[in-house]
């Protein structure tokens, strides 16, 4: 959803932000209302060296909004949006690599590139003072490439001294096409004397994936997608035909209280055709049929006008997707009896404002039964492979916690603190793991699920004087296992081990020249902390990822 348009003929921004490592970004922006037409657009640009050694970038995006009138109750609203990137890709590290340097490389010739366009076209009607009728149909067709030298962390991309060349790259495209359509009413009634809300709908969606994968690419170092051979490895389409009946329904029962219930019945199916090279045609479903319905039920009771009780339950459902069934890597594995997932979500919380305090804190239960996951295990040839699988079950439970307090401190200047705090509990229930062959199994129930840590917490406070700003943040996270069997000790690649705990310092000041003119200074990872915040099992490489070190940026901006 873009920014809705200035009600005058024309208005402008422009924010322009210089930093560290090369950092240049440009967002620039018109948008105006003349008579029944009204327009938004706005061009985004943006180029980075990189924190690390070969990790480049380039990006690009364009949004086109307009809107007409045709009766104050009847609007139409076109839109397209497209964004371009390409992405140099540094490599993953190990432990040892990680603390020699967190800013070495161990690929310089991996690229990610997608390049996507989202057209849409909306119509809302205002039927009458009670019922609205929205119908939307959009659209993603783009692409998105990828050239790498796909291997595990510990193996060297290296000059063959026989050939004197490179080792060929892998090439790896998917092409999408995804239509969806969807007319939704509102309707507000009448009933026991108050106002409720219904809200139902239908929508279709039409889906054609074409992914080519496990091309053999060229030996060079720089961004080509072209194709030594002429085939890919893989070469399929997933098509998917989908209707989803969906209603929500706000019961006012009492002036204080309000119940919320709702319905989704999902009915669709999906295909899959193409050709697959030294993979078992019989092990791989030719078609997956989606039939379920999903509830929810949630409410919320009015102690006072600032502060209110609520709650909720709803049932939530994961099927088996396309990167489950034919993994992207080589050194990837699948079970071949995969299930679906299913669970639901809970959730009771108080919030509300009392004089200079604001806060909201809740309780969370979220539970997933046939979780999908990955295990680094060795294969019958010694050989290091990431088996994904259902794992079993989890529970999570938490607590997460928003609070903020403002203090004003004359009529030019006030003071402002909150924290943003969550403890989560995520642990496997009825959960075991089997080795490469499925030949042993071992319990990890009661183990923590991996890449969850228990505590995560934002902490900042922010001086306000005129029209100058400064803000300070804190940021903690707690450790967390890479995966199911919470091995603690890393191995050679970097694929297992523990995500340490990490604390960050940023700051920021804003500065306004003038009612159209602002500078704002900033500082991320201010202590310069080498850090990493897990450890991937698949894309874009298993092993480390290290996060950036301490950054600087400036940023003007201009609204006009």
């Amino acid at each position: 959803m873009s920014k809705k348009p200035d009600s005058s003929a024309l208005a402008f921004q422009s924010i322009n932000t210089a930093g560290s490592y090369g950092l240049l970004s440009s967002f620039n922006s018109i948008s105006g209302t003349k008579g029944k037409f009204k327009y938004y657009a706005w061009f985004n640009k943006k180029a980075d060296a990189g924190y690390r050694k070969n990790s480049d970038s380039k990006y690009d995006a364009q949004n086109i909004s307009l809107f007409y009138e045709f009766t104050p109750n009847i609007e139409l609203k076109a839109e397209w949006t497209r964004s371009n990137y390409v992405i140099h890709l540094a490599g993953q590290l190990t432990d040892e690599m990680f603390k020699a340097d967190p800013r070495s490389s161990t690929r310089s010739r991996n690229y990610y590139n997608p390049e996507i366009n989202i057209p849409s076209l909306t119509l809302d009607w205002k039927m009458g003072e009670s019922t609205r009728l929205k119908f939307t149909s959009s659209a993603v067709i783009g692409v998105r490439n990828s050239v790498m030298f796909d291997k595990l962390a510990n193996i060297i991309d290296a000059i063959d001294p026989t050939t004197l060349q490179y080792a060929n790259r892998q090439v790896d495209v998917d092409h999408f096409k995804s239509f969806t359509n969807e007319l939704r009413l509102l309707q507000s009634y009448s009933l026991l004397g108050l106002t409720s809300n219904l809200a139902a709908g239908v929508q279709y969606m039409n889906n054609d994936l074409h992914r080519q994968q496990q091309g053999k690419g060229t030996t060079g170092t720089d961004f080509d997608l072209s194709l030594v051979t002429p085939d890919f490895g893989r070469d399929m389409h997933l098509k998917t035909n989908n209707v989803a009946f969906f209603a929500e329904n706000r019961w006012v029962l009492l002036p204080r209280l309000s119940v919320n219930t709702g319905v989704r019945f999902e009915l669709g199916k999906t295909d899959m055709t193409g050709v697959i090279n030294n993979y078992p045609t019989g092990d791989i479903p030719n078609n997956i049929k989606h039939e379920y319905p999903l509830f929810g039920v949630s409410g919320q009771y009015e102690l006072t006008k600032a502060m209110n009780l609520y709650a909720g339950w709803s049932q939530a459902y994961r099927p088996v997707i396309f990167k489950d069934i034919i993994p992207g890597s080589t050194f990837e594995l699948t079970d071949k009896n995969l299930k679906d997932a299913r669970g639901y979500n809970l959730e009771a919380g108080f919030r509300g404002n009392w004089q200079f305090l604001n806060w909201d804190v809740s309780y969370f239960q979220l539970q997933y039964n046939n979780r999908m996951g990955t295990v680094s295990q060795m294969n019958s040839n010694n050989q290091e492979i990431i088996y994904r699988t259902n794992i079993g079950d989890s529970r999570t439970k938490g607590v997460e916690l928003f609070t903020q307090a403002d203090f004003p401190l004359s009529k030019t200047a006030s003071f402002s603190l909150y924290t943003a705090t969550a403890y989560m509990n995520a642990r496997y229930q009825n959960a075991s793991i089997r080795d490469a062959n499925a030949k042993t199994t071992v319990s990890i129930d009661g183990d923590k699920v991996e890449s969850v840590p228990e505590w995560t917490s934002r902490n900042g406070a922010t001086l306000k004087v005129k029209r100058y700003s400064l803000s300070i943040l804190h940021s903690y996270t707690a450790s967390s296992f890479a995966d199911a069997l919470n091995a603690v000790a890393p191995n050679a690649t970097g694929t297992v081990g523990i995500a340490p705990s990490y604390n960050l310092f940023d700051a920021s000041a804003t500065i306004g020249l003038t009612n159209y003119l602002r500078i704002g200074l900033n500082v991320s990872n201010a202590f310069d902390k080498h850090y990493f915040t897990k450890r991937p099992q698949f894309y874009p490489g298993p092993g480390i990822w290290p996060s950036d070190g301490r950054t600087f940026s400036a940023t003007v901006s201009l609204n006009l």
